[in-house]
């Protein structure tokens, strides 16, 4: 094959990411369909964000196992490949060359996939530094958990000895594991919210293993060191105050954003609220054929929820394969404060509910037993009170049957609370 030349695959089904969503997806699919399932994945091996996570926590949701990052990642694909699929790794889709078409680069030259159906499940990454703008030395030793954990748990490289972690997340909690393994010591952590943002059940326990003290309402304003981190200023936001913490290492978690950029270059219908592709109950996008899955829809969320939503998505592309069309009916559904967004964005009545019977919403304020309320038309069409918080840094989750009373012909509906 000569350097111009392009190899054409035809598959019935294209996934394009490797990690839970696009692994579960392929499991799902490879027996229903008439043709090959294929995933691409520009990573060298499959399995995504967990791979680099050696740490357990996964799988609880979706496989009912307690499992290491790394486990969960192999056992994921050992299941998309038992059941019928190809995994191609090293394979990054470069551009879309059609509805259903979309080319790669590989180690063994260019491909052009062809194919019947697209499922995007390229996730979500962290904002590194230069998106944050937190100015200061351009100093080394500032990473994001994605970057630590590649260097710490696949590549066995060593970081510093005093950390500290913008964020109180689950995955900065994560990122603190790893830190730890690594020798290196977390001396604080940081959040703008007025308390931790992750459970309590991971933050309490937490706090106690690392000694690490977490700073509410606190945020990262300058960095300190050149050519190597010496400290970062912190401030209290409601103060004011500013003080000096020595660390030489400094981890950039949470900040989400999908990697969008095929949705973008498709032109597909994106959702200000997640900067993912608009989606509805049963995950098609607006360009028929297309489906997205995963944390490119809802950033972020945990892997075995991503993994839920690939299997999810099976019956959707089986019936669009089938050619069978989606209800025409169709509700916006919007995120009114203190929520930043909601998942999925589009509600189709006699479509399927959502995965797991529950919409998806980013609160931006710690509510304790929120009242969550439908208002449809200016009007209340639904309320109920729900026995769990709304919490910054973690995903708000909303029983879908709450659906049920909104008039399809209404409008849009806006979700919120009743203060």
């Amino acid at each position: 094959m000569t350097a111009t030349e392009i190899t054409v695959l035809t598959p019935a089904v294209v996934i394009v990411g490797g990690g839970p969503a696009g692994l579960s997806a392929a499991r799902e699919l490879a027996p229903r369909v008439d043709g090959e399932v294929l995933v691409l994945d520009r990573e060298g091996t499959a399995g995504g964000i967990p791979r680099h996570s050696d740490h357990p926590g996964y799988g609880l949701r979706d496989m009912r196992r307690f499992l290491s990052g790394p486990a969960y990642a192999r056992r994921l694909v050992r299941q998309a490949e038992a059941a019928g699929a190809t995994i191609r790794t090293d394979a990054t889709v470069t551009n879309w060359a059609g509805d259903h078409a979309i080319e790669a680069t590989t180690p063994m030259g260019r491909i052009r996939v062809e194919a019947r159906a697209v499922i995007l499940a390229t996730g979500a990454r962290e904002r590194p530094r230069p998106a944050r703008l937190i100015p200061g030395d351009r100093a080394h030793g500032i990473y994001t958990t994605g970057h630590l954990q590649n260097i710490v748990h696949l590549r066995n490289g060593g970081v510093g000895k005093k950390a500290v972690i913008s964020g109180a997340e689950l995955v900065s909690w994560s990122a603190a594991l790893t830190l730890r393994e690594a020798r290196c010591r977390t001396v604080l952590m940081t959040t703008e919210y007025p308390r931790a943002d992750s459970y309590a059940l991971f933050s309490v326990p937490g706090r106690i293993l690392f000694r690490t003290r977490v700073a509410t309402r606190t945020r990262v304003t300058r960095i300190i060191g050149r050519p190597e981190l010496e400290a970062v200023e912190v401030e209290n936001i409601d103060t004011g105050e500013r003080r000096v913490v020595e660390c030489d290492t400094l981890v950039l978690t949470g900040d989400w954003i999908p990697d969008h950029e095929l949705v973008r270059a498709a032109g597909i219908a994106l959702d200000p609220g997640t900067n993912g592709p608009l989606v509805d109950g049963a995950l098609r996008t607006d360009r028929p054929g297309v489906f997205a899955v995963g944390n490119l829809l809802h950033p972020v969320d945990t892997a075995d929820i991503a993994a839920i939503d690939g299997a999810h998505v099976a019956d959707s592309v089986v019936a669009w394969l089938d050619g069978r069309s989606p209800p025409a009916e169709q509700v916006r559904l919007l995120a009114d404060r203190p929520f930043r967004w909601v998942s999925p964005e589009i509600f189709r009545p006699g479509d399927p509910a959502p995965a797991r019977h529950r919409l998806l919403l980013w609160s931006d304020r710690y509510i304790p037993f929120p009242r969550v309320v439908l208002r449809q038309a200016g009007r209340v069409v639904a309320r109920r009170r729900l026995w769990w918080p709304a919490a910054p840094g973690r995903v708000f989750r909303v029983p879908a049957n709450l659906l049920a009373a909104i008039d399809p012909e209404g409008g849009p509906v806006r979700i919120g609370v009743e203060t």
